[in-house]
């Protein structure tokens, strides 16, 4: 479901796009101390996404280097780590043992079991440090449960349960900021999960998996109403981080925040450049 939170490339500056990448690069090297090699696939961009946010927010102490990676093994890569970069790299940790333990324990998957197991010392280490997100998480994973069981047709009803556990793990300081941040979250998660749920709609008919868009008339009709709530999501995200004091790589968030989450939606619906491009700034 994850990964919409990324940046729109064609419209970000170079010397941006390269700080953006080091923070990505950051996150996957926490990623990899944390969980190992295998681990750092699982990134998505969203965590990106909230280490670039923290640190814009915290003004976090920066360490950059040039470093060699076995995924880019030709030449030295540029690496912002700090303690925000550890935090995400966290949160996707949490996120994706979850995961993959939902898959095993619903599905019988046994890759799932298998990564399970491999990840099972680093995630016993980290999520005592997090009972706040634990929490989270395990309660996402029920409530999603049910709102597949009942076969819930109204999509904010099931969008707000990605809402809820996102304005946890945006939340990293329980301080002057975290209604913002909490706010910022929500609105992102729920966002996150409509366009997934539109983006799916093709597959999850074959499969006949739940799916709320399912349950309207026709496509125009699931397009029309899921632009009507993805973009009233991205406007309350985008108030909320307005109101953030952030100086700090802003060009980079502003790039993903009302361009690049719409990415997905303009690669399908190339006519609704114009609608999809922009949350109220």
């Amino acid at each position: 479901m994850f990964g919409y939170l990324t940046v729109d490339r064609g419209e970000l500056k170079g010397k941006d796009f390269d700080r953006y990448r080091a923070y990505y690069c950051g996150v996957c090297r926490d990623i990899r101390d944390t969980c190992g090699e295998a681990a750092r696939l699982t990134l998505t961009y969203d965590m990106t996404f909230l280490a670039i946010l923290l640190t814009s927010l915290y003004e976090g102490a920066d360490e950059e280097k040039d470093v060699r990676c076995i995924l880019h093994p030709v030449k030295k890569i540029k690496v912002i780590r700090n303690p925000y970069t550890a935090y995400a790299a966290d949160m996707n940790m949490l996120l994706m043992y979850h995961d993959l333990e939902d898959n095993w324990i619903d599905d019988r998957n046994v890759p799932s079991l298998a990564a399970v197991r491999a990840f099972r010392h680093a995630y016993l280490k980290t999520a005592p440090r997090y009972p706040r997100q634990t929490k989270a998480i395990r309660h996402y994973l029920r409530e999603l449960h049910e709102t597949e069981r009942r076969d819930d047709a109204a999509p904010e009803n099931a969008a707000k349960e990605t809402g809820t556990l996102m304005a946890e793990i945006f939340c990293c300081r329980d301080d002057e900021w975290a209604d913002l941040m909490r706010e910022t979250g929500f609105y992102l998660g729920k966002f996150i999960y409509l366009m997934d749920a539109w983006d799916d709609m093709d597959k999850d008919r074959k499969n006949h998996a739940y799916n709320p868009f399912l349950r309207l008339p026709g496509q125009a009709e699931a397009d029309e109403s899921a632009l009507r709530l993805m973009t009233m999501q991205a406007s309350g995200a985008a108030r909320a981080f307005e109101a953030l004091p952030l100086l700090q790589d802003v060009d980079i968030l502003r790039n993903i925040l009302y361009s690049g989450i719409w990415i997905r939606y303009r690669a399908k619906r190339p006519e609704d450049t114009d609608k999809g491009n922009k949350a109220d700034q």
